[in-house]
């Protein structure tokens, strides 16, 4: 019996269930305490530090000269585009700051306490500088320079322009403009980041304990900053409470935490509390998209000419860089939609807040809220269902390249949207929303049809001209002598039950079952280079490279059987513990091969002792799909939504787990919800964050996540070689459009529209009140 498919309980989940899980903070017993002294201004020049008199207390205080005089070099993320400025980020601001909660100083003490009352003993004059927070202000024409290394407040930009787009347009019998807005948001995990430093007085050497999603790339982008031969360091990222994007990037602090525990050689701990992962930790989503769609008189899209403006913050993030919002809008606007004139042009805009940084779906929540937005106003004007709308503009030949050049895999856009229509009723939906508005209530109902782009390699990421360039993966693959494999992998799993989806991948290729397969992740000193874990990527790569290592197993253990048995190794059957030789009764445990290869190495000449392979996998990508419908009732009275249902049918070709994949679909909606409906980071005309605590900053809670109904499709395609596509952002991706299409459907007795999200009570009444006022 296969492995995959099988709703098989996490691996992982016994030891985190019963408290036994470690988390870097768990580490810090012995440790003493770091604390940073952040900027409490958005823009100015450090004028001094007044410091208190090193007689007066227990500890250390660095400032930005004490890493200089070091060789400690700025946080330098590199695009090798014309288009592109570099600015170097500093691990302590020294001669500016430039957002509000910037390091300026670290402090060392003996315990949090102690640390903080000398955190606050530290003075720091500033010389304000009026700042630069939204968009509009960071491209006004008198604009004043975020760094002097962006004249014009644009870190990068994307440009393009088929021949037919001015063309379609003239021609149009419709054209549709939405202008879009996307309010800046944070990943906001459950554990907040930070990191453990111990230095090893018999080595040298130093490891870092830290929640992180990438530890290679940290001990690479850390060697680099503090010059040093990457040798000298560890990383190791133990159990991690969330990243979802928000731990990929190498944060300056971590600069100087590990410079601190070389140069003091001891244990240090910096555990960052909730109001300094909101003020210094990555933002995401502060987007607005200008889009124009060009469609015939029967409703086929045309061109698409957009206007696409992300605020990047303060800095690029190491490595992905600012480009990672801004282009992705650039190269996948265009989504599962058939058309071939396209012109774009998408900015990185800086400004005076904290830097962006992936977080789940990255620019694609907003690239399907602007495309789905467009095929709802077009089918209002032209008088065509929604459905009908995309029934005539998706993809339904493959591959498929899109106007900027992605090509799309085998999916079922068309499939995906007709069976969710089918399973919601909508002919049902309708009938109950007529007899809901007699009785004063608002009902709606939204879709959204959406492509996720997963598995991609250095193919993909070298297009974007990165200095780093992320993609493939490696694993080892052993089997010891009792039979036990290790998989070790430079993925780094941090809740998404990677180890158990790979244990069940292997155990069918060698014939074991899956709790004889441990997976080591995590470890720079106990695994192969690796990317980590983001981007959807885990299971289509690290799994491809897995398969391939596991291969290779097979294949020696059918080498050995063969020997052992006299029969041919085509002829073994790896299965249920045991090689089997077909057309016989004769067979072996798979441990006792492990064991006579490792034992009794003489007596298999030309067979290197023991069982140790290799797997690598590079692709160039794989686009999973689905189809996401929202019922809502909108309070015109409060401006209240809630979601009576949602449905998801999701494309992700062949299903390891099915209830891992149905976790990461749920998670990803309930991501989704916050962002449509609740989470939003704010920031004042001074730069002051204003949702600094969970009393300002709102996510959903249990409450306002309905019943999520998850249904499947598999298409197979050729461009992964498990068949497994990527599932981890599909849901955050989808949910926003298709619930702001519902409360726009549950609103269309008023005419009412929403162009920004999340869609509050408060910009839900404003929207009521400007469309009542039109009409009187």
């Amino acid at each position: 019996m296969s492995w995959i498919g099988r709703t098989l309980p996490r691996l992982e989940d016994p030891a985190l269930l019963k408290g036994h899980g470690r988390y870097f903070s768990d580490l810090a017993r012995g440790a003493d305490a770091v604390k940073f002294v952040r900027s409490p201004m958005a823009a100015g020049a450090i004028t001094g530090i007044d410091l208190p008199d090193p007689e007066d207390f227990e500890g250390h205080i660095f400032l930005a000269s004490d890493l200089e005089a070091s060789g400690v070099r700025p946080v330098q993320a590199i695009l090798d585009r014309p288009d592109y400025r570099r600015v170097p980020h500093p691990a302590l601001a020294g001669e500016r700051v430039v957002f509000t909660g910037q390091a300026i100083a670290m402090v060392v003490a003996g315990t949090e306490a102690l640390a903080e009352d000398l955190a606050e003993q530290v003075f720091v004059d500033i010389e304000p500088d009026d700042p630069v927070i939204t968009i509009e202000q960071a491209l006004a024409e008198d604009a004043r320079p975020v760094h002097p290394e962006t004249p014009e407040n644009i870190m990068v930009e994307g440009r393009m322009r088929t021949p037919g787009v001015d063309q379609a347009f003239a021609d149009a019998a419709c054209v549709i403009e939405v202008d879009l807005r996307s309010s800046r948001q944070t990943a906001m995990p459950m554990e907040a980041r930070g990191g453990v430093v111990e230095y090893d007085h018999a080595s040298g050497r130093v490891t870092l304990y830290a929640s992180v999603q990438m530890p290679h790339m940290l001990r690479t982008g850390l060697a680099d900053a503090l010059n040093i031969d990457e040798a000298l360091l560890r990383v190791v990222a133990p159990d991690v409470g969330g990243g979802f994007g928000s731990k990929m990037p190498l944060f300056p602090e971590y600069v100087a935490l590990v410079w601190a525990a070389f140069r003091l050689k001891r244990k240090l701990a910096w555990i960052e509390d909730r109001r300094e992962n909101f003020l210094a930790g990555s933002h995401s989503r502060d987007q607005n998209f200008i889009v124009r769609g060009a469609f015939a008189a029967n409703g086929r899209l045309l061109a698409v000419d957009a206007d696409m403006r992300s605020n990047v913050g303060a800095f690029s993030v190491y490595p992905v860089t600012c480009g990672v919002e801004p282009l992705m809008a650039f190269a996948e606007l265009p989504g599962p939609y058939d058309f071939s004139h396209y012109g774009a042009r998408s900015v990185g805009v800086t400004s005076n807040t904290a830097m962006m940084a992936p977080y789940r779906g990255v620019s694609r929540p907003m690239l399907t809220y602007s495309m789905e937005q467009l095929m709802d106003r077009a089918g209002a004007k032209l008088g065509i269902d929604p459905i009908d709308m995309r029934r005539r503009n998706l993809i339904t030949r493959f591959p498929h390249t899109s106007p900027t050049g992605l090509i799309f895999d085998e999916a079922s856009y068309l499939e995906a949207m007709e069976e969710a229509v089918k399973i919601a009723d909508y002919p049902g939906f309708r009938a109950r929303q007529a007899e809901a508005r007699k009785r004063g209530r608002y009902l709606g109902i939204g879709l959204s049809v959406f492509s996720e782009r997963t598995g991609y390699g250095t193919p993909a990421f070298a297009a974007r001209k990165m200095a780093i360039v992320p993609g493939y993966e490696n694993v080892d693959c052993e089997m010891g002598p009792s039979g036990q494999v290790t998989l070790r992998i430079g993925a780094s799993p941090h809740g998404q039950g990677l180890k158990t989806a790979l244990a069940q991948l292997v155990a069918d290729r060698i014939g074991i079952a899956p709790d004889q397969i441990r997976v080591i992740a995590g470890d720079t000193d106990a695994t192969p280079y690796g990317w980590g874990t983001f981007a959807s990527r885990s299971m289509v790569i690290s799994g491809g490279a897995s398969m391939f290592a596991a291969d290779k197993v097979a294949e020696k253990l059918r080498e050995i059987a063969g020997r052992m048995l006299d029969v041919a190794p085509a002829t073994i059957r790896l299965e249920d513990g045991l090689a089997v030789a077909e057309g016989t009764n004769q067979s072996l445990a798979i441990a006792e091969l492990a064991r006579a290869i490792h034992t009794q190495s003489h007596k298999f000449q030309g067979l290197e002792p023991g069982i140790r392979t290799q797997g690598f996998y590079d692709p160039p990508g794989t686009f999973s799909n689905a189809t996401h419908i929202a019922e809502v009732e909108v309070d015109i009275e409060t401006g209240g939504v809630r979601i009576e249902r949602f449905i998801v049918v999701e494309d992700a070709g062949v299903l390891i787990n099915p209830m891992i994949v149905d976790g990461q679909i749920a998670g990803g909606v309930a991501q989704g919800i916050a962002g449509a409906l609740y989470e939003e980071m704010v920031y004042d005309e001074f730069g002051t964050l204003l949702t600094s605590s969970l009393a300002d900053y709102l996510p959903p809670t249990c409450a306002e996540i309905p019943p999520i109904e998850i249904h499947h499709m598999v298409t197979l395609s050729p461009e992964t070689a498990t068949g497994a596509k990527g599932i981890g952002e599909g849901g955050t991706i989808g949910a926003p459009a298709a619930i702001v299409s519902a409360i726009t459907d549950a609103l269309s007795p008023f005419g009412v529209q929403i162009n920004t999200i999340p869609a509050t009570p408060d910009r839900i009444k404003a929207a009521l009140r400007e469309a009542r006022g039109k009409d009187q």
